[in-house]
């Protein structure tokens, strides 16, 4: 059995240097753009060695939208911080910071591309 169940997650988007700029201020870690080949560019999250992670990419076939699944980010200890980045970066705040029991604190955002994102901290 794998050690996470969620193991990569694509984040679409429509114009990739802006989602890149927007989510290396909202985590207040850098967003690396790759290219993995020709037509296959994409913004690599920010994790550690083997941890779970993922993408921005622009996707054929895939638009970004504030319904279905909702991804969780962490911002642990920086939860303010980052929905200020957020506000200020072109976002917008759909839920502000709440808590969810003994989970922690979220609040959930609207990127510049049109994504509904979770920012989670295990602290206020």
């Amino acid at each position: 059995m794998a050690d996470h169940i969620f193991c990569w997650v694509d984040i679409p988007v429509v114009d990739l240097k802006r989602a890149i700029d927007f989510y290396s201020a909202v985590l207040g870690q850098p967003v690396k753009p790759e290219t993995a080949g020709p037509g296959q560019e994409f913004g690599l999250l920010p994790h550690a060695q083997d941890s779970v992670s993922g993408c921005l990419a622009v996707m054929r076939g895939r638009t970004p939208s504030q319904d279905g699944p909702l991804v969780y980010l962490s911002v642990n200890g920086r939860l303010d911080a980052a929905i200020d980045a957020a506000r200020t970066g072109g976002g917008r705040i759909i839920q502000d910071k709440h808590s969810i029991g003994p989970y922690g604190f979220r609040a959930i955002i609207a990127d510049t591309e049109g994504n509904a994102v979770a920012l989670h901290s295990q602290k206020a």
